[in-house]
């Protein structure tokens, strides 16, 4: 399968169904990159291996559906695309729910805060709470990082299921920076530590000079829902007071039926 940028191999998972026309569109829905803005037909064309006739038609269809803009010879995703991923609602409502607590919890620390979710092998955020200007690490809403470089990935490890780890392990553990685990015995003796104290956490593996602290929320059912986590320049974080922040906000969600 064509690979993009950042290494994605776009079409993996879809199996034969990437030669239907419905898995061709979601190539090309799926090859624009969190940072595109605008693609050509020809680098849409390399990145999903469609030839270029093809994708001038199928994005024709994209365009008449609203899933795809043109922006003079380029392209880009619409609106209807947006409108669809905000009508998701498991998702939709576990932000609405933990929404207020992430701004509080933002508020009273100054530091940036992150709902994120298993998807495949990579963490998804759902929601970002940026405290100041000054304390934002470059991550956005939509966005995907490695699960075994953050401390959502190792609380959605640590409590999810074995099999994600197992895949994740058989995937290889890049290194991010050079503080990033890459030795499989290390990552799991952490995320044994994390199920003991009831959260995880990551110092500089993903981004040199910022950390971050992670816990588990669950539904009223205990099912495993999301991570909640708190980010902060490493000089000044302080992993104990923010592991009980994020721990109170974790059980009040626990004791919200509206959340499943």
């Amino acid at each position: 399968m064509p690979e993009g940028a950042a290494g994605r191999t776009y079409g993996a998972g879809q199996g034969r169904g990437a030669n239907s026309v419905l898995g061709k569109a979601r190539l090309i829905l799926e090859c624009f990159e969190i940072d595109d803005v605008n693609l050509s037909l020809a680098e849409i064309s390399r990145r999903t291996g469609i030839s270029k006739p093809s994708v001038h038609r199928l994005n024709q269809e994209l365009l008449e559906w609203g899933m795809l803009e043109r922006s003079g010879q380029e392209y880009r995703l619409g609106l209807r695309a947006f409108e669809l991923g905000s009508r998701v609602p498991r998702f939709r409502v576990l932000r609405d729910a933990v929404r207020p607590y992430m701004e509080s919890i933002s508020f009273a620390t100054k530091e940036t805060v992150h709902l994120a979710v298993l998807d495949g092998l990579d963490v998804l955020y759902l929601e970002k709470i940026v405290g100041t200007p000054q304390a934002a690490r470059p991550s956005r809403i939509a966005g995907r990082m490695p699960l075994h470089a953050t401390a959502t990935g190792k609380v959605l490890l640590a409590f999810g299921p074995s099999t994600v780890l197992e895949s994740v392990l058989a995937r290889g553990l890049d290194r991010v920076t050079p503080a990033t685990l890459v030795v499989p015995q290390l990552l799991a003796e952490q995320l044994a530590k994390a199920r003991e104290n009831g959260y995880a956490s990551e110092f500089e593996e993903l981004t040199v000079g910022y950390c971050s602290v992670a816990v588990p929320v669950f539904g009223p059912t205990g099912m495993l829902l999301a991570a909640l986590s708190i980010t902060a320049p490493t000089f000044r974080a302080d992993v104990a007071k923010y592991a009980a922040s994020l721990t109170a906000v974790s059980r009040k969600v626990a004791l919200d039926r509206s959340v499943n």
